[in-house]
């Protein structure tokens, strides 16, 4: 490459790293828009936790083939992108294949289990592509996933296998020029999946090759940048998000519930017989009052508007959601779409308005997910144990009916008819607490 190459190259990289910085940055700002809560207890249990999920893909492998397939593409992936460092490189400064002269018989074994990895990646890419377009499992085709959600997922796949071929012709037609007469390239890695390429390339000119070289070389590059970028918009983003997310998922056993701290201090308040109310801290009378539950994005906490980001959209929680199986409107797939489509159009409010979140008169609640899809849900927690990164619909539903019941009074009447029996009649039955205990005496 002459300097110009070098040059374009430069500004090419800089353009894409800086794009994704930029990107990076709107999701932590919008991730912090959450009320803060602590998750930085038991830190070894949560490196524990992230090591088993995250990296290890425990919770993939339940479902063995998508399982072993997604750690296919995952590791071939990551594994192969190593080789981006050596681009780089060689791109800045015009070298050719830079590493090859100082790790010697390592290179080439790196050069080759990135191949074999290349060709498992294509192979695993395809029979996914089969299963959402050609089986059609129903978790793929359900209703709550239309639109771009449903479009997303082919994109991320045709990019992954133009990327893995794009990754092998280079290594061909460089294999090529490593072995004509004179070697316009140095000899360098070794070639068991691009070596049967490589016959392609036989009868042109040196000049040609050298030209296809160098337009896959940049086609795989800029493609990588470009697939960079495409995360901030791609449910993909999992890939990156899935780390953190998994550390800072709640340890608590599934089923305990959080109780509110506001609620929890007057409640100890009337039940201390030698507590003295007129001792509580004064109260400042222009400050807003806390809500109680969520309505919209900025009353979650961050942790549930980073499982948000982090959703991968794959339906494991929908498809085991006991409600959605039964016909319910409920998908937990769908209420952490909803979360993040929401998310990302008060961030875009705040971007219009110069930092500043101008209210739009829309709420996550009934402008984005109804009432009777968070009353269709039973608290099973089917949907937290089915997600492979740790992500919690139970938590946001939850959070949501609170608003409902403690702002808005507005719980199903089966469920307010429950508790004023259990007012008045110590139980949810609507009998006298001296006509419990009659049915003893039925024969």
């Amino acid at each position: 490459m002459g300097y110009l190459d070098n040059i374009l190259f430069a500004i090419v990289l800089i353009a894409g790293f800086a794009f994704f910085a930029s990107s990076v940055k709107k999701i932590i700002r919008n991730i912090n828009l959450g009320v803060d809560v602590d998750r930085k207890d038991n830190p070894k249990a949560r490196w524990a936790n992230m090591a088993m999920i995250a990296l290890g893909q425990s919770k993939m492998v339940k479902r063995p083939i998508a399982g072993i397939l997604h750690i296919v593409v995952y590791v071939g992936f990551i594994i192969i992108n190593i080789e981006l460092l050596e681009i780089i490189i060689d791109g800045l400064f015009g070298t050719h294949r830079i590493f090859a002269p100082y790790l010697g018989f390592v290179y080439d074994i790196l050069i080759a289990s990135f191949e074999i990895l290349a060709i498992l990646v294509i192979f695993a890419v395809t029979v996914f592509w089969i299963r959402r377009n050609l089986i059609r499992l129903k978790r793929f085709i359900h209703s709550d996933l239309t639109g771009f959600p449903k479009s997303d997922a082919n994109y991320i796949l045709y990019f992954e296998t133009v990327l893995m071929v794009l990754f092998l012709l280079m290594n061909a037609s460089d294999l090529h020029l490593q072995n004509v007469p004179g070697g316009v390239f140095h000899k360098a890695g070794s070639f068991p999946v691009s070596q049967f390429i490589a016959p392609v390339f036989n009868g042109m000119s040196n000049e040609l090759v050298v030209l296809l070289f160098e337009v896959f070389w940049w086609l795989h590059i800029v493609g990588i940048l470009v697939f960079m970028n495409y995360l901030y918009f791609s449910k993909h983003l999992h890939i990156l998000l899935a780390f953190p997310n998994t550390y800072f998922a709640d340890l608590n056993p599934k089923g305990k519930f959080n109780n509110l701290e506001s609620v929890t201090k007057e409640v100890k308040l009337m039940m201390d017989p030698n507590a003295d109310p007129f001792a509580a801290a004064p109260v400042d009378e222009n400050a807003v009052p806390a809500k109680f539950g969520a309505s919209d994005v900025q009353d979650l906490n961050w942790v549930q508007l980073l499982n948000a980001y982090t959703c991968t959209e794959c339906g494991r929680c929908t498809s085991s959601c006991p409600a959605n199986q039964t016909g319910k409107k409920l998908s937990p797939r769908k209420i952490m779409m909803d979360t993040r489509d929401r998310l990302q159009e008060v961030g875009k409010n705040i971007d219009t308005n110069k930092g500043v979140f101008v209210p739009d008169n829309k709420t996550l609640l009934n402008d984005y997910i109804t009432p009777e899809e968070l009353w269709a849900c039973t608290s099973c927690n089917a949907c937290v144990e089915e997600c492979p990164v740790n992500i919690s619909p139970l938590s946001i539903i939850m959070d949501m009916r609170r608003y409902l019941v403690m702002e808005q009074s507005a719980a199903p009447m089966s469920l307010n008819a429950m508790m004023t029996n259990i007012e008045n009649n110590g139980a949810p039955w609507q009998y006298s607490q001296q006509d419990r205990l009659n049915w003893k005496n039925e024969n």
